[in-house]
């Protein structure tokens, strides 16, 4: 970027796309490293926190880039693929420094920090926060009522270094709205304890429920005990029943009962339900909540279920055909309509007639190699879980078998880097942070 261009302020910066000189796409930003100093001086601009393809999250000093312009940044090609680590004296701008409430010098007013914005010093190659765009008024407030907002420069406010409790995450989250739960996910496990508390909880129940389904086990547990117990069991509601039954079945005895005993009813009973079967099975891996129709339902009323966007496209992929009732356990399972098939029909044909009777269903205690073998076997995406009786009790997703079948720890495992034109530089000394090496290096 050359000397003199107009400051960034880094809420545009959020997921920005990196690239090296050859126009390949690298990774996407993900976060800034600042290093507070002194007095009132600006803090020093380190460089970049990139996500790889691999998930992998590497330091990108900012003398490693050479242009930042038109919503993608650009880098000399040379990166150090070491995994991030923050040290002791650097500042994540993202995960720590936005939603600060912070003092301006002058009054002495409490003001929230929206914004900050960063440029490149003249005829040096050195990078710094100029300017803090704050809000004024309490947090919380109805947007209507919220007070003014103003650009100030750095020296004008005071309290960056204090530690803060109870900060806020509205402009995190808004920097990241439109991550998919799993990138969200992972932006969440790598901010701090108390940060990944302070944004989980200003999530909404749907958004926080898809994003705990993307968590490692112990991010999982360790956010679950910190809300309010009312609040947990509506985020469990919102997840997907297997998934809140494997977290509910990691927890003391005594903290389970308690949230199932808030959870509606039903809800309880779906998740009391698969905690009954042993983990690797069909019926421990399955949910309770696949599309269920009568034989007289049409092909018009399957596409208006199979359209319900909240569904998983493994579970979106077919609907079963059952006797009253509608709802897992069912009356006698009949069998499966396809999702091509459905396509393929005119819209008043019953699915009663279009039913794939030939699919063997899985029973509940199938094992996890079986459960492997069936949807290898047939091609499928999910399949159709029965009892004794019959009835339909719910559905293996393909997912929830990898899930399984990989390591324990396999969200927390970071993938190798495959040689793809990128340029380790063990020997970077440059900026901080870089990082320490990967496991079994």
């Amino acid at each position: 970027m050359a000397a003199g261009a107009p400051r960034i302020f880094v809420s545009h910066l959020a997921g920005v796309a990196v690239f090296d000189p050859n126009g390949d796409q690298v990774g996407r930003v993900r976060d800034l490293v600042v290093m507070l100093r002194v007095g009132r001086k600006p803090p020093r601009l380190l460089g970049l926190v990139v996500e790889l393809a691999t998930r992998r999250r590497i330091f990108l000093p900012m003398t490693r880039i050479t242009g930042v312009q038109s919503g993608q940044v650009i880098t000399t090609g040379v990166l150090n693929v070491r995994r991030f680590e923050q040290r002791p004296t650097e500042r994540l701008v993202f995960g720590e420094l936005l939603d600060r409430r912070v003092t301006l010098v002058e009054t002495g007013e409490e003001v929230t920090v929206l914004d900050v914005s960063v440029h490149q010093l003249p005829a040096r190659r050195d990078w710094e926060i100029d300017k803090v765009f704050v809000r004024k008024g309490g947090r919380g407030a109805f947007r209507r009522r919220r007070g003014e907002t103003l650009t100030v420069e750095w020296s004008a406010v005071t309290g960056f270094s204090l530690e803060e409790h109870g900060q806020g995450a509205e402009s995190l989250l808004a920097t990241f709205e439109q991550l998919r739960p799993v990138d969200l996910a992972n932006v969440l496990h790598h901010l701090s304890a108390k940060r990944r508390i302070e944004v989980a909880a200003a999530l909404d129940d749907d958004r926080l429920a898809d994003v705990l389904e993307q968590l490692p086990e112990d991010d999982q547990i360790e956010i679950l005990g910190k809300l309010k117990e009312e609040r947990a069991a509506d985020v469990l509601e919102a997840m997907d029943p297997d998934d809140a039954a494997d977290l509910l079945g990691e927890l003391p005895e005594e903290d389970k009962e308690r949230l199932l005993a808030l959870m509606q009813p039903a809800d309880a009973a779906d998740m009391r339900r698969l905690m009954s079967y042993e983990e690797h099975t069909a019926g421990g891996l399955m949910t309770t909540e696949p599309i269920v129709l009568r034989p007289d339902a049409t092909v018009a009323d399957a596409l208006a279920r199979v359209r319900n966007p909240d569904l998983s496209p493994a579970l979106a992929a077919q609907v079963y055909v059952c006797r009253p009732p509608d709802e897992t356990p069912t009356g006698k399972y009949l069998g499966t309509v396809h999702f091509q098939r459905l396509l393929r029909e005119p819209p008043y044909a019953l699915v009663s007639s279009i039913v794939d009777t030939d699919l063997q269903p899985l029973g509940p205690e199938a094992a996890l190699p079986v459960v492997a073998q069936f949807f290898a076997a047939y091609d499928m995406v999910a399949g159709p879980v029965v009892d004794e009786a019959g009835s339909l009790l719910g559905a293996v997703t393909v997912d929830d078998v990898l899930d399984h079948m990989l390591p324990a720890d396999w969200r927390e495992t970071e993938l190798q880097l495959e040689a793809n034109g990128e340029t380790a530089d063990a020997g970077d000394a440059e900026g901080a942070g870089k990082g320490v090496a990967p496991h079994g290096a």
